[in-house]
């Protein structure tokens, strides 16, 4: 059952422990990448067999398994994934950033490029779901971006097949080309590209504890997009909110994984029981009863605050990855909030609304890390360049104060540089 807890009697390691699904596979992890990287193809068919249990003649997904996927799902669901498409790229296209350039002293251009990275990995999950939202948050913004090739990768089923409301939902998105393979050996792939699958630029996606090492581990030689934790939701609620309600939303991360967290800050003492009660009613009626049991009795916890400002300086302590406003005039409140991933406001916006459809991003960042990082957005997918033009006259008036700089830093190479040019020119004078 989840533990009540009062807000002043609680030690910090109480309060802001997060469980740690990262469990030391390093070694495990680095030994897959190094076969993989020596072995490509076969090293990947040899995992499959092993950890999908499935013989593969081929790695790609071709047009012909495209369509035959495809044709498996409901159209209406179609229909599903092209509006959530659609409301994710209304979201997206705002955040394009555009290039500049500064020509305001006389011989003097300076500028900024930004360039699409070329080639990206979207690593979909599909081990205790399918997780086909997941294809449509991580393509869309690269696509926006200008990305020239997107490869997703994704664990294959017992009879061979990617499932096939992740093809449909890569479909809709617009993936390049589509890879069965998962865990750590995907990530190997896209990092060191194999006979099959080509090399990428920047890996993102959620996964497994592997996955999760994989990326670390890799990271330097690709970009990645950010070490995923367990899911986490915390709810900020006053004592007018449904139990019945938040106790739902709470269920809704629980049931993602064993390690997951769930929290409720609340100025009521009332709701707090309530919703103690409501979790372990409606725990009964999940399908995920067990994992979601497990999150909830080992990682959720219902802190009874002193008031809802109190509430609020509790969830940014905690830097939640969804935070969820059930107050009276939640955007009373936007501006208290420091750290959260990503924040539903009011008592009629679940945490699931952004898992799918509203638009704004749900890849997140987990375990406190929102105190720094952002969610993933159009930026992800784009790189910088940064230029400068100086002409002979602009050179000359500045080239002793260069020197200077130069010079107290002890590099005199440096100076040497800047003002050989200006004698040289004066020698021709």
């Amino acid at each position: 059952m989840i533990k009540i807890l009062k807000y002043g009697e609680i030690p910090n390691s109480e309060l802001f422990d997060r469980s740690d699904a990262l469990n030391d596979a390093s070694a495990t992890v680095a030994d897959i990448l190094e076969n993989v990287k020596k072995n490509g193809d076969k090293a990947l068919l040899e995992y499959t067999a092993r950890f999908d249990k499935v013989e593969l003649g081929s790695l790609e997904v071709d047009e012909t398994e495209l369509e035959e996927s495809i044709s498996k799902v409901e159209p209406e669901f179609i229909k599903v994934l092209e509006r959530a498409a659609s409301n994710i790229r209304a979201f997206h296209s705002r955040q394009v950033r555009n290039s500049f350039i500064l020509n305001e002293q006389d011989g003097v251009v300076i500028g900024q490029k930004i360039m699409p990275i070329e080639r990206v990995g979207i690593y979909v999950p599909d081990g205790t779901a399918p997780l086909s939202s997941t294809v449509l948050m991580d393509t869309i913004p690269a696509k926006i971006a200008g990305c020239r090739e997107i490869i997703m990768v994704s664990s294959p089923n017992a009879d061979g097949h990617i499932n096939p409301y992740i093809i449909a939902a890569a479909k809709v998105a617009g993936v390049d080309r589509i890879f069965k393979v998962g865990g750590a050996q995907a990530i190997a792939a896209l990092a060191f590209g194999t006979e099959s699958i080509p090399k990428v630029d920047k890996i993102v996606g959620p996964g497994s504890a592997y996955v999760a090492e994989a990326k670390k581990q890799v990271y330097g030689k690709v970009s990645i997009d950010m070490i995923a934790g367990p899911s986490e939701i915390l709810a900020v609620a006053d004592g007018k909110t449904n139990p019945r309600h938040i106790a739902a939303d709470m269920l809704s991360q629980a049931e993602h994984d064993y390690n997951a967290s769930a929290v409720l800050v609340t100025d009521s003492e009332e709701l707090a029981k309530a919703v103690r009660d409501e979790i372990e009613l409606q725990l009964k009626e999940l399908p995920r009863e067990e994992i979601a049991r497990a999150s909830i009795d080992n990682n959720g916890k219902i802190i009874v605050a002193d008031d809802l400002l109190r509430a609020i300086d509790i969830a940014n302590e905690i830097a939640p990855e969804h935070l969820e406003l059930c107050v009276d005039n939640p955007f009373d409140y936007l501006d208290k909030i420091k750290h959260a991933g990503s924040i539903f406001m009011g008592r009629n916006c679940p945490e699931a609304v952004g898992d799918y459809f509203a638009g704004p991003n749900h890849t997140l960042p987990t375990s406190g890390t929102a105190r720094f990082f952002s969610p993933l957005s159009v930026d992800d997918f784009v790189k910088k360049s940064q230029y400068t033009y100086f002409s002979a006259e602009a050179l000359d008036k500045v080239a002793e104060d260069i020197a200077m700089f130069a010079e107290k830093e002890e590099l005199r190479g440096h100076a040497r540089s800047v003002l050989i040019r200006s004698e040289d020119r004066r020698k021709l004078i």
